[in-house]
């Protein structure tokens, strides 16, 4: 499963950098293959490693947040195997005939 997931605090001001490292935090020592980009991360992983990641995250931004909003997007193909968060990318790329850019 693929899941793009976002994650903002509330009523904490207006840089959320501090927050957002926490999350990157989280995912980077999960264990599961991620792309962190300017307004989220996608992960790969099972139903039930993605959720305890969403989970996990909410949790470390609800301690010092009043209120949390988290965005998941999530896409599973039965037909296809892992590891897909790069081969959808280079699916792309090769109808477009050229590199496009990528997040990290």
């Amino acid at each position: 499963m693929l899941a793009e997931i976002s994650v903002v605090p509330v009523g904490v001001g207006v840089s959320l950098s501090a927050y957002i490292a926490r999350v990157a935090d989280i995912i980077d020592k999960s264990g599961l293959d991620y792309r962190i980009n300017p307004m989220g991360t996608v992960v790969e992983g099972s139903l039930d490693e993605v959720m305890q990641l969403v989970k996990e995250c909410h949790g470390a931004v609800l301690k010092d947040a009043q209120r949390v909003i988290i965005s998941a997007v999530m896409d599973e193909r039965k037909d296809k195997p892992s590891p897909r968060l790069d081969k959808k990318v280079e699916a792309v790329e090769a109808k477009t005939g050229r590199p496009l850019r990528k997040g990290l």
